[in-house]
Formats: structure tokens, sequence, C-alpha cells
């Protein structure tokens, strides 16, 4: 056997033993919930496959199989608490943001409920996610802090220098620090474990950097929002990525103040983000590619494959949104 002939034997092998990345066949699937204008806001996924889910206007949080049944919705002791953001916790609780009255939530897998009042009063939390450390950390929007909550429900807050920032959302990297995004002050923030910020500005002014995660090539991405929101007018209507070193690169989204709200890792490795009406796909190059979400009301808000981690392969076959125009909980399926 010549020598050419044994490169390309091994280099068939080596594309044999690739493990099959999942593709999307542009199939939705989507259950209703029950009570009408529930606001279905973030989810995050049990390791069970079960699906936890944020109602912001219903104040509840909710619970169902992935198949849809077994929904149960689990009320919060403190009325109109606008709960936004679930993520799962090392204890293997669900931990979520009372954005209306300043609690960090957390629920067991059988409904056993617990909130605990945040220091700085009235600082808005909206974001939360799990450090590398174990700790779940979440953004005081009017608190102009990130906020640290143990296991243990011990606080920890760390100011951010620019005033009136606005932290909006944040995701651990790879690198083992905490990325936030700084809505009002066209910002992108890193907090070290042992609580030293850096800031990096994006380079346009009015960008409204929003929901933030940990891409699959090791940086981070996240969405400039536009529109009128939380007292601006921004023009961001972008994806973009940023290194842990902090070079910024921005990829404009084909549809016209497109509304992108939250963005995630998908089953197949690329960054995916919810818009007014459809999901988008961003490939590692910045190529966007949307799928229209069905329903004449249907506007995606929350997004996951995971909780903002690769999810395990039995997960892997399922993009799961929250539809607060639809009033729905669905998944855009992948084979």
């Amino acid at each position: 056997m010549t020598f050419r002939c044994l490169l390309w034997l091994t280099m068939v092998c080596l594309a044999l033993a690739q493990p099959k990345q999942p593709q999307t066949d542009g199939k939705f699937t989507a259950f209703d919930l029950p009570s009408p204008n529930s606001g279905p806001s973030s989810l995050a996924l049990a390791p069970d496959g079960t699906v936890w889910f944020t109602e912001q206007t219903g104040n509840r949080i909710g619970r169902m199989n992935p198949d849809g049944t077994g929904l149960k919705e689990y009320p919060l002791p403190v009325a109109d608490s606008g709960p936004r953001v679930i993520t799962i916790g090392p204890d293997k609780n669900f931990w979520f943001s009372e954005h209306n009255h300043g609690y960090i939530g957390r629920i067991g897998p059988e409904g056993i409920l617990s909130e605990f009042p945040i220091p700085t009063r009235d600082s808005h939390p909206r974001a939360i996610a799990l450090g590398k450390d174990g700790n779940i950390y979440f953004g005081e929007f009017t608190g102009n802090g990130i906020g640290r909550i143990s296991a243990k429900a011990m606080f920890t807050e760390f100011p951010i220098p620019t005033p009136n920032s606005g932290p909006r959302a944040l995701a651990a990297g790879a690198d083992g620090n905490i990325w936030f995004s700084e809505f009002n002050a066209d910002k992108i923030g890193r907090l070290t474990p042992e609580g030293r910020i850096t800031e990096f500005s994006l380079p346009r002014p009015n960008s409204g950097p929003g929901d933030i995660t940990a891409g699959a090539d090791g940086n981070l991405w996240f969405l400039e929002l536009n529109g009128r929101m939380d007292g601006r007018v921004v023009e961001g209507n972008r994806v973009a990525r940023i290194t842990t070193e902090g070079k910024i690169t921005e990829f404009p989204i084909p549809t016209a103040s497109a509304s992108p709200i939250n963005i995630a890792v998908g089953p197949d490795g690329n960054i995916w983000f919810t818009e007014a009406g459809k999901l988008g796909r961003v490939t590692p190059d910045g190529m966007i590619t949307e799928f229209v979400v069905p329903g004449a009301n249907a506007r995606p808000t929350g997004l996951t494959a995971g909780s903002d981690r690769r999810p395990p392969d039995s997960l892997t076959n399922k993009l799961w949104y929250a539809d607060a125009g639809g009033n729905k909980i669905g998944f855009l399926s992948f084979r």
C-alpha cells in the first residue's frame, strides 16, 4: 500500500471517528400553558430532562416533562415578584431572580420554595447564572452591582465602577470569570472570583448590550438590543462576540428591528437567540439564519439547551424556548 493510500485511509478513519453534530430539522413543538397571560420568561433543564421555567406575569415557577405532560405550577409567596431568569444550582435546586421585589428564590425538585432578600434594596435583579466556583451570581440592574449567593444563602455584592451601568445579563466564562452586559453604559464587564472588575467598551454608542452566554468556542457571545426599553432608545440589533482578552466582533441581524432578547448555545454547538417571532442561529464565523416560530402571537423570550452548559447527550435533540406572546413552552427539534 502506498503512502498516499495510507494517508487517505487515515483521513477517512479520522472523519468517521468524529462525533456527528446534531442538525435542526426545523420542526417546532409547543405546549400551551393553562393560565392566560402567564408570561413565560426563561427556562432551565434538570438532569432528568424536566423543563423548569419562570412565569413573569403569572408570578409562578412551572415545570413539565420533556413531552409536555406532568405540568405543575408553584405560586410565589410574594405577590407580583416578577420572576425573570432561572438556572440550576450545584445543589440540584433551581435558583431564580425576583425582579420586582429584590429577592433571589430557590425551588427544590419537589416544589419547596425559599426566598432570600438581597442586601441592597430595590436592586431589581435580572440575570442569574451558576459560576464555576459553585456559587450563584446575579445582576442588580438598578443596584449597579453583581451579586453572589452561596448554596447556604450567604450574599456578597460587587459594585460596578461605572455609575448606573445597568447590568442586564451575565454568564460564567470558560476562563472561570463571570462576564456581564452593562446595558446603560454600552460595556461588557468581567468579574473575577476575587471580586476584581474590568470593563470593555463596545465599538458603537447606544448598542444596548443584553443577554450573554459562553460559546462552545471559548468566547462570550451577547446580543445588542434595539428599540425603546428601560428608559433608553438603543440601536444595536446585532449579535456580538468578545474574547476573554476583550476583543469584540459584531454581526448585524438580517431582520431590521428584530428585537433580540435571549441567547444560548444550541445542541449543534452554534449560538442561538430569540427575536420577534423567530429563533436565530449564528455560526462561529457570524453567519445568521432565522427560523419563524409558528403562531400569530409568537414572541419567544427565554432560550436554553441546558442552562448555559453543554447538556447531557440525552438532551441534545431539543432547543427549548419560552414563548411569552403565545403563552407556550416549546422546542425546536434536532436530529
